[in-house]
């Protein structure tokens, strides 16, 4: 999609509705972003710096623009080798498991390159597909999928990619792959593990039988928590699994009760479908506490920090004093949190 082109034509209302608002909202960020630019002259930044900081921020612009329509619409992130040929049973997995996030109404978003990505999409077809399509000397073109789709992004920085898969999704999978791959799941990993990314449901997938992520998760087991550099909680922030149907139903799942949260001052507040029940507050007060700086568990409304998010308004919250470090712990009581839909 080029800069010309425009959303559709309700999007485009409900923006020009929203302006003023977001106007007011945002000033103040666009005029910290203005004063940055004019601070690097003053540095004596290098023209290589300035082309770098300039082109990411036109890459991230860009591709912020083409997410903005569907921010509301759920969407799962797919990692995976552009090397896996069509007969391999991994990329039978992917188009399997793309289609099955298609009709339970996710979008896939994967780097739009050949192998399990193009696998991705083919599942999902083009309508329900997302690319973020990096710039190789040896591998420009994106898959006959989505190649010229308004969803298709192209980027020239790593870095600024994996920013997009990581911000705009719900859910991530991760089938087997190289360098890239591996970089790209401990990526979410580390940021899941350290409270950069608010959870989200990391699912690493592979062919019946097959040995890539069962060997990596021996590894993680016997050298990082073996040598004390990772927490046994921390296996809570990713499943293994060969099953599709299971695959589904953690992505749906984990939002079954839970829908999302946000910090206000020094509390946590998570956002659900279902109010807590005292005697859940208590559960929580007895099997969570752990994870507590001080304080309980407090069931609770909208706060007013939260009035520039009107639509999360009417949903109840919980509210408690997060202490920031046991992520693991904080999935398993996001679980916990599920089950009172699920029974």
């Amino acid at each position: 999609m080029n800069d010309s082109q425009q959303p559709d034509d309700q999007v485009a209302n409900d923006a020009a509705d929203n302006a003023p608002r977001r106007k007011t909202v945002t000033s103040d960020l666009i005029q910290r972003i203005r004063e940055s630019a004019n601070q690097l002259e003053k540095d004596g930044s290098t023209r290589g710096d300035l082309k770098l900081l300039s082109r990411a921020l036109r890459e991230l612009r860009y591709a912020f623009k083409v997410f903005a329509p569907y921010r509301k619409h759920p969407k799962v992130t797919v990692f995976g080798s552009a090397r896996t040929p069509s007969e391999d049973p991994n990329y039978q997995l992917a188009v399997a498991f793309g289609k099955a996030a298609a009709e339970n109404e996710w979008f896939v978003i994967t780097g739009a390159a050949n192998g399990i990505m193009e696998a991705g999409h083919e599942g999902a077809g083009r309508e329900m597909s997302m690319g973020l399509n990096i710039l190789l000397p040896f591998e420009t073109d994106a898959n006959p999928i989505i190649v010229g789709d308004e969803k298709l992004v192209h980027m020239k920085y790593f870095f600024t990619r994996k920013l997009m898969f990581v911000k705009e999704c719900e859910a991530v999978v991760c089938f087997p792959g190289g360098f890239g791959t591996l970089d790209e799941t401990l990526e979410v990993l580390t940021l899941l593990q350290t409270g950069k990314r608010e959870p989200v449901p990391v699912i690493l997938m592979e062919k019946p039988g097959g040995t890539y992520w069962k060997t990596f998760h021996e590894f993680v087991k016997s050298e990082l928590l073996g040598g004390g550099n990772i927490s046994a909680e921390d296996f809570h922030l990713y499943m293994i699994t060969s099953d599709v149907d299971e695959a589904i139903e953690e992505m749906i799942g984990f939002y079954r009760n839970y829908h999302s949260m946000r910090y206000v001052r020094d509390r946590l507040i998570f956002r659900l479908f279902r109010k807590p029940t005292d005697e859940l507050i208590a559960e929580l007060d007895r099997d969570f506490s752990d994870i507590l700086h001080s304080g309980g568990f407090e069931a609770c409304e909208a706060l007013p920090a939260e009035k520039d998010q009107p639509d999360l308004a009417d949903l109840p919250r919980l509210k408690f004093h997060f202490n920031r470090r046991n992520h693991g712990r904080l999935r398993q009581m996001i679980n916990r949190l599920n089950q009172e839909v699920t029974g």
